[in-house]
């Protein structure tokens, strides 16, 4: 009979997802909600946990490993960084405990770059980084995972040595959400990765990465002067802002290193499809999946299950 092993949860600034794992590595049961850090500051980090740890009928004693920003400064307890370069196995040992619990409850930390020329964070990443370990390839790999901040980690035999995170979500939705160009998109839905606006886009930003804005600006122009569809306009907008970041992201890149994908959905979609504009296949680890095995890791780590 399968029984509760641990209880896992993935806590981002806005979302909240937990899993009850069986000690046969399944999953028992999952909640998903929008109490992240930022609304779990309010209504208290234990009481969004015990909430959900009771819809799941998990023991009061029952283990817990937490990744995200539930270990942020503004979060349950501080976590810290572990710096870079480092092993992703040393990651669950140095996970913060939360004080006075009734049961076990641990978070992971992040990293840190701490070059001061370019220093650089990452929490929550370092979990699917974990998880997706066996899947990188051997010697030098460059991992993309996309999201309001993109990181791209450079990892060497299980060895972090440095890492770029690029805001390239969060300017996507300033751009269209606070410049002139949000006249030209409408209340359009979904960029299509595989469109010719969106496509063409990418390619002529990674030809040319300093005319990065005014190929923004064609968004406007090409409504105004040739009726560009705001659908097509949204794709414009998209594919020079992550064929940027791509540009960006391989020029830093080791020569012949692969690249891997730690992405899912939609947005996995747009950057499988800008990656090949950039004439590159990545080997592609879907993220959910990777922080889950990234928590289960750590749980074995720690606890011997």
């Amino acid at each position: 009979m399968v029984k509760p092993a641990y209880v896992a949860v993935d806590w981002g600034t806005s979302s909240f997802r937990l899993w009850l794992i069986g000690n046969d590595g399944s999953v028992l049961d999952e909640r998903r909600s929008n109490e992240g850090m930022v609304a779990a500051a309010t209504t208290g980090f234990g009481t969004v946990l015990a909430n959900h740890r009771e819809a799941v009928l998990a023991p009061a004693d029952l283990p817990v490993i937490i990744c995200g920003m539930a270990g942020a400064r503004q979060g349950w307890v501080e976590a810290g960084y572990i710096d870079v370069p480092a092993a992703l196995s040393t990651i669950p040992f140095a996970a913060a405990r939360v004080p006075d619990a009734t049961a076990d409850i641990r978070i992971l930390p992040g990293l840190a770059q701490r070059d001061r020329a370019h220093p650089d964070v990452i929490r929550g990443e370092e979990t699917q980084l974990l998880g997706a370990l066996a899947d990188l390839p051997d010697g030098h790999s460059l991992v993309c995972m996309p999201g309001t901040h993109s990181k791209w980690v450079h990892v060497s035999d299980g060895m972090v040595t440095r890492f770029h995170t690029f805001m390239t979500g969060e300017l996507f939705d300033a751009v269209a959400s606070h410049t002139i160009l949000k006249h030209s998109i409408a209340d359009t839905g979904a960029v299509d990765g595989g469109s010719d606006a969106f496509r063409r886009a990418v390619e002529e930003v990674i030809r040319n990465p300093a005319t990065a804005t005014s190929l923004l600006f064609g968004a406007r122009s090409g409504t105004l002067l040739h009726g560009l569809a705001p659908t097509d306009a949204k794709a414009l907008i998209s594919g020079t802002l992550i064929g940027l970041e791509i540009a960006g992201a391989l020029d830093a890149a080791e020569p012949g290193a692969p690249v891997v994908l730690v992405a899912s959905g939609a947005l996995g979609a747009l950057y499988e499809s800008a990656l090949d504009c950039a004439g590159v296949e990545p080997v592609i680890v879907d993220a959910d999946i990777a922080v889950r095995a990234g928590l289960a890791v750590a749980a074995r780590s720690l606890w011997a299950l």
